[in-house]
């Protein structure tokens, strides 16, 4: 079990090492029909298959570019739970950490 100062070291340590919201949404924004956002936070199939599909539209001009911006669309509202997941997993990868 953790005492008080080691729960607080760790949070601080989240707080500083987790990924930015705003550096998140920038990339969406900007970047986001080609997956930028999803490489950032860590999830890099998702994030290849959207640059993929991205590039098959671009060339093909198909469906595929289609399906890629009704997935960034639905992606402003997975970057929070994004973030929350990325902290989490900081989070209990700090605590084992210092646990043993």
């Amino acid at each position: 079990m953790l005492d008080t100062q080691q729960q607080i070291l760790i949070e601080q340590r989240v707080t500083n090492e987790a990924k930015s919201t705003a550096a998140a949404y920038l990339l969406w924004f900007f970047l986001g029909t080609f997956g930028v956002h999803r490489f950032y936070l860590g999830r890099l199939k998702t994030g290849l298959a959207m640059l993929v599909l991205m590039l098959l539209g671009v060339v093909t001009v198909g469906i595929t570019s289609g399906i890629v911006l009704i997935w960034w669309v639905v992606d402003l509202f997975l970057v929070p739970g994004m973030i929350t997941g990325d902290k989490n997993r900081l989070r209990a990868r700090l605590t084992a950490d210092m646990s043993r």
